[in-house]
């Protein structure tokens, strides 16, 4: 199983924390948010990602490039400096990246369908480089595949700033993106597509995944909601990031499932 995540934008709304800087690579704690994201998705043995890159994309790249020796103590011979030895590294993540330059100015539609070459399987996941959740994979997973619809989402609740969910069961009846009011259940990302999905999607830069494609498969009857009733949080602005790194700062960081001394209450629950 692959992870597609999101990692393109410009991050308009959130500059006054960091605008040298990608989006994703914001951090909570020591660490980006698109560690943590990745990091939940590995909890539950999916360790393949392909990362769509698009503003400062050499960003992302060199800190992966360079993680192995940020991690862990080595030595180096500076006559062979491709011979590195690491000490010491026994914790680093075993994960497989795919970084894909899907283009400065693509919408999010456009970057999947441009990854299409990297998914080797008939079902993939998709989620947004910029929100946190401990959401079950696992259970996700198994709800897309009992329905045999092309397309799931993850729904969450939040105020009004997001895309809208009009559901009939656990079915999306209507699609719509960031309404006046909203109220109810909205798009927390997290989606599960199967391979066919890339047929409804095409490369133009202005192809918004939220808008046509999503609306058309709801309208057709081939997307479903999965519910998560527990947390979930984006970092869409200033305030989001003093909130999720307070969390973590006061060790109760729900969507760190992989860490229990994060989750106090859990581990008294």
């Amino acid at each position: 199983m692959q992870a597609v995540i999101l990692c393109g934008g410009f991050g308009t709304r959130i500059r006054d924390v960091a605008d040298d800087i990608p989006k994703p690579m914001i951090p909570i704690g020591e660490m980006p948010i698109l560690w943590h994201i990745m990091k939940g998705y590995a909890r539950f043995g999916v360790r393949d990602f392909v990362l769509c890159l698009g503003q400062r994309s050499f960003t992302i790249k060199r800190w992966f490039r360079d993680y192995h020796m940020a991690k862990s103590d080595y030595t180096i011979d500076l006559s062979r400096p491709d011979e590195a030895q690491y000490h010491g590294d026994e914790d680093i993540e075993d994960w497989r990246i795919t970084f894909a330059e899907t283009g400065l100015n693509s919408m999010t539609g456009a970057r999947v369908k441009r990854i299409e070459q990297y998914i080797a399987g008939d079902t993939f996941m998709v989620t947004y480089g910029d929100g946190v959740a401990d959401v079950d994979i696992n259970d996700l997973l198994k709800f897309h595949h009992s329905h045999g619809r092309l397309a799931t989402l993850t729904s969450v609740r939040q105020p009004g700033r997001f895309g809208e969910l009009d559901l009939v069961g656990d079915r999306v009846a209507d699609f719509s993106e960031k309404p006046l009011v909203a109220s109810g259940w909205i798009n927390g990302g997290f989606f599960v597509f199967d391979r066919a999905v890339f047929d409804r999607l095409d490369s133009s830069p202005g192809l918004i995944l939220e808008r046509e494609p999503l609306k058309q498969l709801a309208a057709d009857g081939e997307l479903m909601a999965y519910r998560h009733d527990g947390f979930w949080h984006p970092m869409d602005s200033s305030r989001d990031y003093k909130h999720l790194n307070d969390l973590y700062d006061n060790c109760d960081a729900p969507w760190m499932t992989w860490d229990a001394q994060l989750q106090p209450e859990r581990q008294a629950a």
